[in-house]
């Protein structure tokens, strides 16, 4: 259907919905929007849906338990980030941006006509929710909803053809449903790959830590692609870059996946930058240049003798006092490159006055008083 959608030689209109649930559009967004870039640059009408609706209602694909609601602030700042992230993809002025509580706001008479097109044994044939009733696990009334509202956002918007990652395949076909119910000619549907996180088994996520965002600084995103492992990259080559893994090491070929990340949603100067940050960190175990500096004033004992070290921690790294301990009895904590002792937790201001602290190996601060 779609090849003879594309023969026909007309613009087509194709869809692409988000709900704003996160702050941060991540990389596995981008797997989709370049897919939707590549219609807009072919002359093709590009929808962007922001689900400002949808988002309360909460998409059940591939959950387990129904989804979290965020507030109607949240999700009101998350749609204005979004549409700046996706942008970094998109053409600004060829994309045409709705927002779904247009028509989803809609009179009851109209909400039971759009119940009407549909079964409740249809909703239940979804993958996720039978695996969850299998399990003894409960399904919401409210989640039956998303594939309806979903659909309806392709009726109302007139599309063409509608594009989502492999676990929206329910709701994409059942759209075509909901546009048959209204008299109109059934979307095409384009899936895509689902991008695995960073940690090289669950999909990428912000709720589980493993993404990396498309607005993260140069060095943290050079920083989280260099921890990727080895077998995931050449479905990070393939689905983000279009290109197979270079024929090189491990190494080489990460840096290489960096590089051109950092530089797309940067440039490439930052992507040098980024680069050399990591060797100064991670290679040759230098501090970076740019230290935040710690006024030791404030943290000196009653006395003014002593410094205690998981107080002078936890001010300088937002950690616990407890946590503190536990990374000095490990041999954790570095003043200048050089471990602390373990079992030392006070020291004389005068011999922390311009040293560098470390935790680890990304956390650093310079320490400055008048000792």
């Amino acid at each position: 259907m779609l090849a003879e959608q594309l023969a026909a030689s007309r613009p087509l209109r194709v869809k692409l919905g988000i709900d704003p649930t996160t702050a941060d559009i991540h990389l596995g967004h981008t797997v989709v929007l370049e897919k939707l870039r590549e219609f807009q640059q072919a002359g093709h009408q590009v929808v962007l849906i922001v689900g400002d609706f949808t988002a309360r209602v909460g998409d059940p694909s591939g959950r387990s338990a129904q989804r979290p609601m965020p507030s109607p602030e949240e999700i009101e700042a998350n749609a204005a980030t979004y549409q700046e992230q996706a942008f970094k993809l998109l053409d600004r002025e060829r994309t045409e941006v709705r927002f779904n509580s247009e028509w989803l706001r809609m009179a009851p008479e109209e909400l039971l006509g759009l119940l009407a097109t549909t079964t409740v044994a249809r909703l239940l044939e979804r993958d996720d929710f039978q695996k969850r009733m299998a399990a003894g696990h409960p399904v919401a009334a409210l989640e039956l909803l998303y594939p309806l509202l979903q659909g309806y956002d392709s009726v109302a918007v007139e599309a063409d053809v509608e594009l989502g990652g492999t676990d929206q395949k329910f709701n994409l076909l059942f759209a075509r449903d909901v546009q048959a119910s209204y008299g109109r000619k059934p979307q095409s549907i384009l899936t895509m790959p689902i991008l695995v996180g960073t940690d090289g088994t669950q999909k990428m996520s912000k709720s589980l830590g493993n993404y990396v965002g498309v607005t993260d600084p140069p060095q943290e995103m050079f920083g989280k692609l260099m921890r990727l492992p080895d077998e995931a990259m050449p479905e990070y080559f393939r689905l983000l870059l279009g290109a197979e893994q270079p024929d090189a090491s491990p190494s080489q070929a990460k840096r290489e996946l960096g590089r051109r990340i950092v530089a797309r949603f940067h440039d490439a100067a930052a992507a040098a930058e980024a680069e050399a940050h990591f060797d100064r960190l991670f290679v040759r175990h230098e501090a970076p240049d740019d230290i935040e500096e710690l006024d030791l004033a404030a943290l000196l004992g009653e006395d003014g003798d002593l410094v205690h070290l998981p107080r002078l921690m936890a001010a300088a790294f937002e950690i616990s006092s407890s946590e503190a301990r536990r990374l000095l009895g490990q041999g954790g904590v570095k003043l200048d490159g050089q471990p602390i002792p373990a079992g030392t937790l006070d020291i004389e201001p005068a011999a922390l006055e311009g040293r560098v602290l470390q935790v680890g190996k990304r956390r650093f601060r310079r320490l400055r008083g008048d000792a």
